[in-house]
């Protein structure tokens, strides 16, 4: 009977509620049946599933840890509920960070489920998609895609194109390609997913919205600014219309408008909209709650956009040490939390600080993340920036081009991140008077930026006012001049 209610709970989202019936069911199976028996071991799985829903995932681990053993043991290696259990293991593990213990297990899964079920079975393409995203997770973005590229016709063919999930796999590998600098491909999958969203759920389902976030984050890393703050401006008053002014997802959505205003020269606009960011962020509660770092995050962000960075830097602090205390030093999230801090000490113009920070998050990137992560290329070539700016050159330039070397092998030579910290070498050696060097590198990225983010792109501009700088140092003068009189062409329109 209590099974039964707890069962009713948790189908009407009361798992608070489900956990207290399932923790007395436990104790109530070990007293009677002993701890190995099958009736124990499945109240001891439910109450593990029910306090990671709950966000209990230190007391799922350790349920789970403890109850997978002894239904190997009992039940055998290969009776359902053994590997739905390491599978939620595997889930537990990512969600504390531990994405290299999480890793072994999800492969174990699919394995097991492809060998067991076949590999059009829900639960199989499930667990396709589940490492494809934990992949994601640990930077390895073509073995991610590999997986989604594989599972998305299986869907289509199980489910049809028009299957919510199969419009969410769509979404996450559009998702998956703008991760990795292909945003041709990245843009054309998500206009698609919002096309058949609309038509399948309604122009008011929140999936619907979610895919109109994310195609305005895609034009905005291409720099079309215009289309982005439409669809920004869209999301943000549904958003607010249904979820509420302080709800997180609204917060990120005027956080995200603020950020296109900025770059479309609306500072006022910027400025007002971060503000009012501000105001409703202080009215999160509770210092430990996910949402409320988020809302921290974000409410960081907005000072550094008004420039009060006195202010962002005391708060990112806050968000770093709120970080450590509730996921560890080591978790992925609260390394975001340090090279955020580490971002903001270089706006400043504390390198000595950012150095140290930076460092440290390089260091335990490579720890955790592993040599070839995406995060730790990000903090090799943050680094190599600081060095820079420190005038550190020597040591600048070899880091920067190990950076370059491993961005191209592992993300691509069109990644908005490979551009980056090529033009960034391309500085180093000319601040060297290598200017051979540099003109090599600035020639390759401005090309590479026109075809990726369009020739008024910022980023393009800057790419064509480094070039014309390199060319005049060379003695290259009527080059110089033709980069100038275009960029100024370009400017005007």
């Amino acid at each position: 009977m209590q099974q039964r209610f707890a069962k009713v709970f948790k189908n009407n989202g009361f798992w608070m509620k489900a956990e207290k019936i399932e923790e007395a069911i436990l104790s109530f199976r070990k007293k009677e049946n002993g701890d190995s028996h099958p009736y124990t071991l499945l109240s001891m799985a439910n109450l593990a599933h029910t306090y990671f829903v709950v966000g209990k995932y230190n007391a799922a681990k350790q349920l789970q840890e403890e109850v997978l053993p002894l239904q190997k043991e009992v039940l055998g290696d290969n009776h359902p509920n053994t590997w739905l259990t390491m599978g939620y293991l595997a889930a537990t593990y990512q969600a504390l960070g531990k994405l290299h213990a999480a890793e072994p297990l999800q492969e174990e899964v699919l394995s097991w489920n492809r060998k067991m079920l076949g590999d059009n079975h829900p639960q199989t393409l499930h667990s396709t998609e589940e490492l494809a995203q934990l992949y994601h997770e640990l930077g390895k973005l073509n073995a991610a895609a590999q997986l989604k590229e594989e599972a998305l016709p299986i869907r289509k063919k199980v489910l049809g194109d028009n299957h919510p999930d199969t419009l969410l796999s769509m979404s996450s590998l559009a998702n998956t390609y703008y991760v990795l600098g292909k945003l041709d491909a990245a843009e054309q999958l998500q206009n698609e997913v919002l096309t058949l969203t609309k038509k399948v759920l309604g122009d008011k389902h929140p999936h619907t919205w979610a895919s109109l976030g994310y195609l305005a984050k895609i034009y905005f890393q291409r720099g079309k600014l215009g289309a982005a703050e439409q669809l920004q401006k869209e999301v943000l008053l549904w958003h607010k219309k249904n979820l509420g002014d302080n709800h997180p997802n609204t917060l990120v959505s005027m956080t995200d408008l603020g950020r296109t205003y900025y770059q479309l020269g609306k500072f006022n606009a910027a400025e007002q909209l971060n503000k009012h960011v501000l105001l409703l962020s202080k009215k999160v509660p509770g210092d430990m709650h996910p949402d409320t770092l988020v809302s921290m995050g974000n409410l960081a962000s907005s000072y550094l956009t008004l420039r009060k960075f006195d202010i962002a830097e005391q708060l990112q602090k806050d968000v770093l040490s709120l970080r450590k205390q509730v996921l560890g030093e080591k978790h992925p999230d609260t390394l975001g939390a340090m090279a955020c801090l580490a971002n903001t000490c270089c706006l400043m113009g504390k390198f000595t600080a950012a150095e140290q920070l930076e460092v440290e998050v390089l260091s335990l990137n490579k720890e955790v993340m592993g040599d070839h992560h995406s995060s730790t290329l990000l903090a090799m070539g943050n680094l190599a920036v600081t060095y820079r700016a420190l005038k550190k050159f020597d040591a600048a330039e070899q880091l920067q081009h190990e950076t370059v070397s491993l961005c191209k092998k592992v993300l691509g030579d069109n990644h908005p991140h490979t551009l980056f910290f090529m033009a960034d070498l391309a500085h180093i050696c000319s601040a060297l008077r290598k200017f051979d060097k540099a003109e090599t590198l600035a020639e390759e990225v401005l090309p590479l930026r026109q075809q990726l983010l369009g020739s008024n792109h910022p980023l393009t501009l800057g790419s064509m006012t480094q070039l014309a700088a390199i060319y005049r140092e060379l003695g290259k003068l009527e080059g110089a001049e033709q980069l100038e009189i275009e960029k100024a062409r370009l400017q005007a329109r």
